[in-house]
């Protein structure tokens, strides 16, 4: 396997095209290409046009014969249709069709070279045009090839986790694939309420049996790198593991950077290229290392574009950043630069704290509302268990190492399981975890999680088959809210097992075995779910809150924050 992550880019790459005046302009990929050869990238991927049936995995026909017809464009007036328009924001040009193909198929051909084994990390800059809808264009996208990547992965039976971190919502992306369960969509963005494309709000969850795997950052205008940052560093490991993804998509658009004329967050490059060697990180953990990123927005030409793609590629290539950018690239393009606005280039790859601009009140306060968003979201998105883990030290996402896969467990035919109320961590030592019982996905993660927690408290029981494999568990923490109450943090059993009576069985003798007196509170809502194969969410919480009063708990629905976003979660309390 290649040492180094595939970048792609070819001649085709300069052919879309939306003309001299449009924010997203080939002149990126001059100054962009030239850096990140200087940092040792070389182009090892040529971008062709997909064929019509792969554009079909995401579009409609009817929408490529528009996009066809739009392609004969040459100086005139043509009525808009699908989005595209004379003087809107995806105005036609002559050869769109193959222009936009080509994008999609580089981004097709990469995801390829990961699914063979070929590369690990593959990277297109020119990808990332994660607007486009099924059937029309939108904010600068015509094909969505970061869905099409995605659908690729998925006809293999690969589980995809898609981390956009452009300035505006991916929204192209979650709507294609908002149905399916095996997809999980993450989108940091600034709010809809000031921004294209005016999506993106935290209460779009997914529906159905996908609900949950939909998941919004929306961040205030103003935010600046630190907020945004620690929003990346909380939620993509805490989500990723949970989900357990076979392979991660990224979009890394430049325009949620302080100096981007089209949109408002306050990022810098420092922070991109940290949450780019944070997905890294995840991908490797996560994922067997497979992952392609792509570019997107950005339209600091000169001054943000190029030195957001090298740290992108960098972060894949596992290589420190250079301090400095070089002299002679920046002796190259400081003439153009100027020609097209930008002054003077910056001579590092990386930023000064909050890109050199004095704190204000303003951000101040957008940065506290955004604080606040994401731990709404991570409340509501992040499986309780986990979320108790990584608040008390139990474990680690972004440093746990890769855990065995699971035992066998027997089947309910040829076993019947033994309650075990009340483990301790060596009893727990000795016993193997099936899959699919409780959060992180990967039960190796998962058994490590339940040793830590034992260790610090936790109770925990377990139904156990024969072979020692704990095919069921419970897991209620210690007192965290200073109100006196236990949380009873988790209750699975394996696939084989359920149905047959058994949650409520060992919940009812690990409730038996709590502290005397003292009540125990349970949350569940669309987090608590079987990632591979989910119920409908409202069928999942008809079933935990009957589990819940057939074992004496009084249920309500969540308060806000998280019942206002998930308005069928459920709180119950047992006195």
């Amino acid at each position: 396997m290649p040492h180094l992550p595939l970048l792609v880019f070819g001649p085709r790459s300069l052919d879309y095209d939306f003309g001299p005046q449009h924010p997203l302009t080939p002149r990126r990929f001059g100054p962009g290409i030239e850096l990140l050869r200087a940092v040792g990238a070389e182009p090892g991927l040529e971008p062709e046009p997909a064929t019509d049936e792969e554009l079909l995995t995401c579009h409609t026909a009817q929408y490529l014969e528009v996009v066809r017809r739009f392609s004969e464009f040459d100086h005139g007036w043509m009525e808009p249709e699908a989005g595209i328009a004379v003087g809107g924001d995806d105005p036609p040009f002559h050869g769109m069709h193959d222009a936009a193909a080509a994008v999609a198929g580089g981004s097709l051909r990469a995801v390829e070279a990961i699914l063979r084994g070929d590369v690990e990390h593959a990277f297109h800059p020119g990808g990332g045009l994660h607007h486009a809808m099924p059937s029309r264009a939108s904010g600068f996208c015509i094909y969505d090839d970061p869905a099409l990547a995605i659908a690729r992965a998925r006809r293999d039976g690969l589980r995809v986790l898609y981390v956009d971190l452009d300035v505006h919502h991916g929204d192209g992306v979650e709507a294609i694939h908002a149905a399916d369960p095996g997809v999980l969509t993450l989108s940091f963005h600034e709010s809809g309420r000031y921004l294209f494309p005016g999506t993106g709000f935290v209460d779009e969850l997914g529906e159905g049996t996908a609900a949950g795997t939909v998941v919004n950052v929306p961040l205030e205008p103003d935010t600046g790198e630190a907020a945004w940052l620690e929003a990346v560093r909380s939620l993509v490991p805490e989500i990723a593991a949970a989900f357990g993804p076979d392979l991660i998509v990224s979009q890394h658009g430049a325009d949620s950077h302080a100096w981007d004329p089209l949109a408002h967050l306050r990022n810098t490059t420092t922070a991109m290229g940290e949450a780019a060697r944070l997905v890294d990180a995840i991908a490797h953990r996560e994922s067997g290392g497979r992952w392609l990123s792509t570019g997107g927005g950005g339209y600091g030409v000169y001054s943000v574009v190029p030195r957001s793609w090298s740290l992108v590629w960098l972060a894949a290539a596992h290589r420190e950043v250079p301090e400095r950018l070089p002299a002679a690239w920046r002796d190259h393009w400081a003439g153009d630069a100027a020609r097209y606005g930008t002054a003077s280039l910056p001579t590092a790859f990386v930023d000064p704290p909050n890109a050199g601009d004095p704190a204000s009140r303003a951000q101040d306060a957008a940065d506290r509302q955004s604080r606040a968003t994401a731990a709404t979201v991570r409340e509501t998105v992040v499986p309780a268990l986990l979320r108790a883990a990584v608040d008390r030290g139990w474990w680690d996402p972004r440093t746990a190492r890769a855990e065995p896969p699971p035992a066998e467990a027997a089947t309910p035919e040829d076993s019947s399981p033994t309650i075990v109320a009340g483990l301790d961590a060596e009893a727990w030592s000795r016993l193997a975890l099936a899959a699919r019982v409780i959060a992180p996905a990967r039960p190796g993660n998962a058994h490590a999680l339940v040793g830590a927690a034992i260790r610090d408290g936790a109770r925990v029981s377990a139904a156990v088959a024969p072979g020692g494999v704990a095919v069921g568990l419970a897991v209620s923490g210690p007192d965290a809210d200073g109100d006196g109450a236990d949380d009873l943090l988790a209750l699975g059993v394996a696939p084989p097992f359920r149905r047959l009576g058994l949650g409520a069985r060992f919940l009812a003798e690990h409730l038996a075995a709590a502290h005397p007196g003292r009540p125990v509170r349970a949350r569940v809502g669309v987090a608590e779910r079987d990632v591979v194969d989910p119920l409908e969410h409202a069928t999942r919480i008809a079933i935990a809150r009957r589990l819940l009063e057939g074992a004496g708990f009084v249920v309500d629905a969540a308060p806000d924050p998280v019942g206002r976003v998930d308005p069928l979660a459920i709180v119950g309390v047992r006195h």
